[in-house]
């Protein structure tokens, strides 16, 4: 192992504390013995209820109804429908993608597989600069930033840090119902098993039957990417209950875009699989933090939602003519 990645690896690990440990130094005023209240910004101030457990799993309905009705919502449509045209849009350049990522990623360092070794009974320490990347979508990284949060939460009876702990957790579970969900009914196959089968495209089998899903998961569960439904919707929820901490979207972000280019370039994920991950972690997020925080604005003005531009392009990707769209917002 490396010299560069041994320091990779201390680098997540302190990253992860350092990402929770670094919520704590605002300042919380008590409205009432079951509220909290948190001025973040002049005009805004964030209500927390007294966090119980029972939440955890009691909101996942209301949720899974919310997001599902936002997938179509006036104000939110919009997304659902950049989601799609660019899924379909990228799906002739998908080997296009993964033939050119992998040879960046051979450039950089990254290896085509993922390997890990254990910590205690889990399997989860990363053993190259790619596992390291690929890691950053998977739940337990939110497990342990939600583990420093409650863990402070706790200590100094702070509610929104033991709030968005029990937010992330939640999410994981929703993600992980919608995520699988899609996966079992559209059935595309990964990138590597289409590869070692020397195919350009991927096959579709929609609605694999459970046991041969459970028998040969790699053949049906590439969309969408779970890693970064996961991931997108975890960072939402940070970027939401901290929004006077500037720094936490840029950073989620960049650490999505850096781990999507990962699971291209080892065959995980083709880039058709992402669009509808954005859009679910987006959603999920969004509507978990909904639900358990009170935003209340100064003077009686209230929350907008941010008004987006739609457009449809066209070019030519090495060869290929494809269409996109994008969303502004």
């Amino acid at each position: 192992m490396s010299v560069l990645f041994i320091k990779i690896r201390k680098f997540y690990i302190v990253l992860t504390g350092l990402v929770s440990l670094s919520f704590f130094s605002q300042n919380f005023d008590s409205a009432q013995i079951n509220t909290q209240e948190y001025q973040v910004s002049e005009t805004t101030t964030l209500v927390y209820p007294k966090p119980r457990i029972s939440e955890i799993y009691k909101k996942i309905p209301k949720n899974i109804v919310g997001t599902v009705k936002n997938t179509v919502a006036k104000n939110t449509y919009g997304y659902s429908l950049a989601a799609f045209g660019s899924t379909l849009a990228l799906l002739p350049a998908d080997p296009t993608l993964i033939r050119e990522a992998r040879k960046l990623g051979e450039k950089v360092g990254f290896n085509a597989d993922h390997t890990y070794s254990n910590l205690g009974p889990l399997k989860i320490i990363p053993g190259d600069a790619g596992s390291f990347v690929y890691f950053l979508g998977n739940g337990t990284t939110f497990i342990l930033i939600g583990t420093g949060l409650a863990t402070y939460g706790l200590m100094t009876n702070d509610y929104r840090s033991q709030s968005t702990s029990m937010q992330l957790l939640q999410s994981i579970l929703l993600c992980g119902v919608f995520s699988q969900s899609l996966k079992r009914i559209t059935g595309r196959e990964s990138p590597f098993e289409t590869l070692r089968q020397q195919r350009k495209h991927s096959e579709w089998t929609f609605l694999p039957s459970f046991s041969g899903y459970q028998k040969n998961t790699s053949k049906y569960d590439a969309m969408p990417s779970g890693h970064l439904t996961t991931g997108i919707a975890a960072w939402v929820i940070l970027a939401e209950n901290y929004p006077e901490k500037k720094w936490i979207k840029p950073l989620g972000f960049a650490l999505m875009g850096i781990m999507s280019f990962e699971m291209i370039q080892s065959g995980v994920h083709w880039a058709s699989d992402y669009p509808i991950a954005i859009l679910l972690g987006y959603l999920i997020g969004k509507n978990v933090v909904k639900n358990a925080v009170t935003k209340k604005i100064k003077n009686g003005i209230g929350t907008t939602q941010k008004k987006y531009k739609f457009n449809i392009t066209a070019s030519n990707f090495y060869g290929i003519q494809v269409a996109g769209a994008t969303i502004d917002f």
